[in-house]
């Protein structure tokens, strides 16, 4: 057996544990240990978790695509998608044009905005999108939500995949090659500030940010109605001024099947004081995990445990 296999079978032996003690098992899929999912994840797993009850936890995965399939698949309860992701998967469409629908797919609550970061080096000279033509350019791993969006974006300002040479490789590793001088940008769709970003703009490297602006991106979001005009603020990375770009919601996605209370109870505990106030305090994006934030930008039926809430908090009708 591999580890991947030992790990997956004692997680099955300890969710058949718990269950025989009345204790549900809830997991959350998440993104790369790099960027903003896994973080946010792991802090609304501790918050949420009613110990003797409901267990959730937080693991680490390829990001929005990867977590719809698995819960699809029946291999997570839950996990973190981009709003955008979302919604093609449940109106096969865009991304899963030609596949099964995910018609299973239901939410429970919006968190906060997902910002398209393009990142290029200090004085490198690319300024806007059309620059990066036969630059080495970083746009994640296949299964991500980033590297769609990187080929939209690339595709709005006219630049073709063939133009560039396209590296699939996650952030942490794209901000390596970019220190060392072997890429020239890369692309990442996170909240903002994003650990493998933070980490590279006060390494001394120097970063700059691309603006996402223009008639191309304007193009983008009435196409696309998913995408929101975003500002990510001056020195949310050291030494990097306010930059306009484009930003879509990251969502918590569950399947239709998942159980009822359990849904309940954890939206529930994800919108008391205590869990808002460690959101708030845990991370800069843990201040946009709000009631009203929720049910914004939802483009999939809500799973009943999550309705059930919200309509007792008076947010939906």
């Amino acid at each position: 057996m591999t580890i991947k296999q030992i790990i997956g079978a004692v997680a099955a032996a300890l969710a058949l544990a718990g269950a025989a003690h009345g204790q549900q098992f809830f997991r959350i899929g998440t993104g790369g240990t790099a960027g903003t999912y896994y973080p946010v994840g792991g802090m609304i797993a501790n918050a949420v978790s009613q110990p003797g009850k409901i267990v959730v936890t937080a693991q680490a995965s390829n990001g929005s695509l990867a977590n719809v399939n698995a819960i699809a698949g029946g291999s997570l309860e839950s996990g973190f998608s981009q709003s955008d992701v979302a919604t093609w998967a449940y109106t096969g469409t865009g991304a899963f044009e030609g596949k099964p629908k995910v018609s299973d797919l239901r939410m429970i609550a919006n968190l906060y905005p997902e910002s398209i970061h393009l990142v290029v080096k200090k004085g490198s000279g690319i300024k806007s999108v059309a620059d990066l033509k036969g630059k080495r350019v970083a746009l994640d791993e296949p299964g991500s939500g980033t590297l769609i969006n990187a080929r939209m974006v690339l595709a709005a300002y006219g630049v073709k995949e063939s133009d560039i040479k396209p590296e699939y490789i996650k952030p942490n590793q794209a901000g390596d090659k970019l220190k060392d001088g072997a890429l020239d940008a890369f692309f990442f769709v996170g909240g903002a500030p994003a650990g493998a970003i933070a980490e590279l703009a006060s390494s001394g490297a120097g970063i700059e940010l691309v603006a996402l602006t223009g008639p191309q991106a304007d193009g983008l979001r009435m196409a696309n109605p998913y995408f929101a005009v975003d500002t990510i603020a001056a020195n949310t990375y050291k030494d990097v001024p306010a930059v306009q770009t484009l930003a879509v919601g990251a969502q918590w996605v569950t399947g239709a099947k998942a159980d009822t209370e359990t849904v309940y109870q954890i939206t529930k505990a994800l919108f008391n004081d205590a869990t808002q106030k460690a959101l708030a305090a845990g991370h800069a994006k843990g201040k946009f995990i709000t009631r009203e934030n929720a049910v914004k930008g939802v483009g999939i039926p809500y799973h009943p445990g999550a309705e059930k809430f919200y309509k007792e908090a008076g947010l939906i009708k």
